[in-house]
């Protein structure tokens, strides 16, 4: 019953990686209730058959070994963690989030970055971005490039895949696809501070049609995402609703992830201004 509002959003993939990601989970713990199972049976079992209270029970006050229970404690769990070995090593690979994915189609590039209290999503390809929404076509790997503009963060959609950091002066990278339409959740999975549990989106999974559509729809915003307007929303913020921005200042991302470059955040640097044109007032607010 406590555990009815919990999320089961792993066990329902939607991705190709997710899919994958399942199976791995449901097989390690498949593999170690052999041993976890019969142990809990046992202690109830050994538990009851000499409580106190049960004069049939045989004491042998000076029984302190036998072969054939040391064979099996020790001879499972090496088998156990044996197979798990070889799974882990091989998975540790085939899911490496920095590998692109085997597909057909062509791959999108979309650059995320994580800020204080929103997400960021450029798309280089089209020149648009949006905050708090990610659109992809079904069937299309998408090519993540991650970097935070604040603490670090923690970039995933559950029903999807991988989950991977967001961190400062760093770009980390994750390759997912949809293998359905639909609308999934998106979220940080690492506190950030106050407004971090507002800290979501929506990962909108449609046809190409669907997806084209968005990107019109993106071009068509009056808004343009340039130095000013970037300084802007790189404010803390809460609750930001979705919004689009029709065109992009060139290489933002870059520039969001080398502004960090050179600095040592254990003595308290502060960020460079962005490496682009602007007047002392915008480099104020860059700061």
């Amino acid at each position: 019953m406590l555990l009815t509002g919990c999320s089961t959003e792993l066990l329902s993939p939607k991705g190709d990686i997710g899919m994958q990601e399942r199976t791995l989970i449901l097989t390690a713990l498949g593999l170690m209730l052999i041993v976890v199972i019969p142990v809990i049976v046992m202690t109830l079992v050994f538990a009851y058959r000499f409580r106190a209270s049960n004069k049939k029970s045989v004491y042998k006050p000076k029984w302190a070994h036998s072969t054939g229970i040391e064979v099996v404690v020790w001879t499972v769990p090496c088998i156990i963690v044996a197979i798990l070995a070889v799974i882990t090593w091989r998975t540790s690979h085939s899911l490496d989030p920095y590998k692109p994915l085997d597909s057909q189609a062509k791959p999108i590039t979309v650059e995320v970055v994580s800020m204080d209290w929103k997400w960021l999503f450029i798309y280089p390809d089209y020149g648009v971005a949006s905050i708090n929404q990610l659109a992809m076509p079904v069937g299309v790997p998408v090519n993540f490039r991650i970097t935070s503009d604040t603490v670090m963060n923690s970039f995933f959609i559950p029903q999807l895949g991988s989950q991977v950091y967001s961190m400062a002066g760093m770009e980390t990278k994750v390759h997912l696809i949809a293998n359905e339409p639909g609308v999934y959740r998106g979220l940080s999975a690492n506190y950030s501070g106050a407004g971090f549990s507002d800290m979501r989106f929506d990962a909108i999974a449609t046809t190409q049609e669907g997806f084209d559509n968005w990107i019109k729809q993106a071009k068509a915003s009056p808004q343009a995402l340039d130095v000013t307007s970037y300084a802007s929303l790189a404010q803390p913020s809460t609750k930001l609703p979705v919004t689009f921005y029709s065109t992009v200042t060139p290489d933002l991302f870059g520039t969001i992830v080398n502004k960090y470059m050179g600095m040592d955040m254990s003595h308290g640097d502060k960020p460079m201004a962005m490496d682009m044109p602007m007047d002392h007032a915008e480099a104020k607010v860059a700061e």
